[in-house]
């Protein structure tokens, strides 16, 4: 029998840094239209965040970049999500960088 935590446990750790930019993550861009790059962005938020809370991480950053602000505007919209329901304890600009957000996981 096939346990959900052996599953879990196998769960890779993320880095404590993450670039959202799809040319980051995906080698063929030009076979994705730009609402499909955008929802491949942000699929790689949720998998590395859901990763970075189950290995309780204290914080991760991720690189949303300047740009038009289409990345950054989802971006923020889901930590709203994450933090409305209680997943994370808040997020912010890095004071270093604006063009990468700080979600801190714990208190």
């Amino acid at each position: 029998m096939y346990y959900f935590w052996k599953m879990a446990r196998e769960l890779p750790r993320p880095p404590k840094e993450v670039d959202l930019h799809a040319d980051a993550f995906i080698h063929q861009l030009d076979e994705y239209e730009a609402d499909e790059l955008l929802a491949e962005s942000i699929d790689l938020l949720r998998e590395m965040l859901d990763a970075a809370i189950y290995w309780d991480y204290p914080e991760i950053r991720f690189i949303h970049g300047k740009g038009k602000g289409i990345l950054r505007k989802a971006v923020y919209e889901e930590l709203a999500y994450y933090k409305r329901s209680g997943a994370i304890a808040n997020y912010h600009p890095s004071y270093r960088n604006e063009d990468v957000v700080v979600v801190v996981i714990g208190l």
